[in-house]
């Protein structure tokens, strides 16, 4: 650092800048933030300084302060790596692809060495949905700096998407010995590998006292524990340890079922026949294929089964069609979804919607006529697909209420699917995006393809023809070997869709009939006959 002034001030702010990086690698980001602001009212061009406060806005969830902090770094030092990186990584999750792309190329350009930047450079690659190059970098981050339990937990997530599920165990077994109480660490290993026996069970027993005040600690420990329960076929542990687990995860968001009422009544109210028949033409492209529907429902069987065609490219869960909403209604807000994004998306014009989605999500749809976008949540945005890219096709998943309920209460979601935590809030939910289906289904007839997930799990071949059909796609017996495909999953059916078509998911609620009695009454209470 140069620049200090004063021997005196840059003792100062060589002391802040410590114990500002110190507090933030402790969580403390109040005393972070109050050291960055100390160091940049003595020198207001400090770029550590500024790359703090970057650091301290980002784990606050401050995306436009990150922003602005990571581009006053570079604007001070052009070859600061590290934010180039943050940069990309941002400009990444928020759609913005190409100016991702140039942050990237100014990180490559400068050649880093230091293994923090070379992981953030993976992980920028793999939300492009590039995993083969994103390892690449993981791998030198690991060499770089072997023993290092981030970056090998990173390392180890992108073999799980590409199959490689013995390497990515070993790494897991290898982040546990050298830091025993890791609990996504144990989680991952638990959701990657069957367990034959309770030995890790009782390791993570062991482990969840002493996260009695971190219930997102104990969430990565419920949620694994039940699962290898749940190998053992021993239900009643199992699900004791799925609902604990779900009640820690609940202490840890913030989900607010009055907004959402409001906007699913907004969605029925509002997107009418009648306003959707006003609307000027859309883009033509007939490119996309969208997978929708509830989480863990089979959306990522189907996407398989469709990206096993020659003519198709698996994009991921795309959050694009979104965020081009977003971008063109000028929507600010941190929810994804809303009253108030909806709203202000009746007045966009469809091709533009179109055209962006089709613009920012260019790296991730491959080189293939057609692509797969399977963000099941995209099911409330069905009008304004329709309208933006009225050659698409739509694929909606329907499984049973409870199987589908169920699976999504005993899955532990990253930032998504706020309502899962709890029984009832979750069959709620599940009602109110049933009546929206209903809804959509009315208003928009032939304009989407229902597919079954317990048919096509039981008689895989006519209802992948069928499926194949709808898509205008000639047929390949590749579809059916589906489970054979290379490319790499980053959903957390990774480890399932390396398998043929089976039918053990179906009907498993029934295992945990009386514990879900609040469930099954909340769908009853919505109107949905539950058996």
């Amino acid at each position: 650092m140069t620049g200090y002034g004063s021997a005196g001030n840059e003792r100062v702010l060589q002391r802040l800048l410590q114990q500002g990086f110190e507090a933030l690698s402790r969580g403390q980001l109040d005393t972070a933030g109050k050291c960055c602001q100390q160091a940049l009212q003595i020198q207001p061009d400090l770029v550590q300084g500024h790359f703090l406060v970057g650091l301290v806005a980002q784990q606050a969830r401050d995306r436009k302060t990150a922003f602005s902090a990571f581009q006053s770094v570079v604007r001070l030092d052009r070859d600061h790596a590290a934010a180039w990186a943050q940069l990309a990584r941002l400009y990444m999750s928020e759609g913005q692809v190409n100016r991702a792309d140039a942050a990237l190329r100014e990180t490559l350009r400068i050649k880093p060495e230091d293994p923090l930047v070379l992981d953030l450079i993976g992980t920028t690659l793999s939300l492009m949905g590039e995993y083969g190059a994103a390892r690449s970098f993981y791998t030198l981050a690991n060499d770089r700096r072997p023993d290092q339990p981030a970056f090998m937990q990173n390392l180890a997530n992108n073999l799980v998407y590409h199959g490689e599920t013995d390497a990515a165990d070993a790494i897991f077994t290898r982040i546990i010995e050298l830091q025993p109480d890791s609990p996504q660490s144990h989680w991952s290993l638990a959701s990657s590998t069957r367990a034959v026996d309770t030995q890790h069970i009782e390791q993570m027993k062991a482990l969840l006292p002493r996260h009695a005040m971190d219930p997102r600690g104990r969430a990565f420990y419920l949620y694994a524990i039940g699962k290898e329960y749940e190998d053992l076929q021993r239900w009643p542990e199992a699900f004791e340890a799925f609902s604990t687990g779900a009640a820690a995860r609940r202490e840890t968001v913030e989900y607010d079922e009055k907004a959402e009422i409001e906007m699913f009544d907004y969605l029925r109210t509002h997107y009418t026949r009648d306003w959707f028949d006003a609307l000027p033409a859309g883009n033509p492209d007939p490119s996309p294929i969208f997978v929708l529907g509830q989480p863990r429902t089979g959306t990522t069987l189907i996407e398989r089964i469709i990206s096993s065609h020659s003519q198709v490219h698996s994009a991921g869960e795309l959050q694009h069609f979104g965020l081009a909403v977003r971008r063109l209604g000028d929507y600010r807000s941190p929810k994804r979804f809303s009253k108030e994004v909806f709203a202000a998306a009746r007045e966009l014009d469809p091709h533009e919607v179109g055209s962006l989605y089709l613009q920012t999500s260019s790296k991730m749809r491959g080189t293939t006529p057609r692509f797969v976008d399977k963000l099941p949540q995209n099911y409330l945005m069905i009008p304004l697909i329709l309208a933006a890219l009225p050659n698409a096709r739509i694929v909606h998943l329907v499984r049973d209420p409870m199987d589908a309920c169920f699976a999504s209460f005993k899955q532990l979601f990253a930032d998504a699917y706020l309502h899962s935590y709890d029984q009832r809030e979750m069959a709620r939910h599940h009602a109110r995006y049933r009546r929206l289906m209903a809804c959509w289904r009315e208003r928009f007839p032939g304009r989407f393809y229902d597919i079954c997930y317990e048919e096509t799990a039981r008689d895989l071949e006519p209802n992948a023809r069928a499926l194949l059909d709808y898509l205008d796609l000639p047929w390949e017996d590749a579809c059916l070997k589906f489970h054979q495909q290379e490319a790499a999953v980053s959903t957390a059916s990774a480890v399932q869709v390396r398998e043929p078509a089976h039918t053990r998911s179906i009907g498993r609620w029934r295992r945990y009939a009386d514990q879900l009695q609040p469930m099954r009454q909340a769908l009853r209470e919505a109107g949905i006959d539950v058996q």
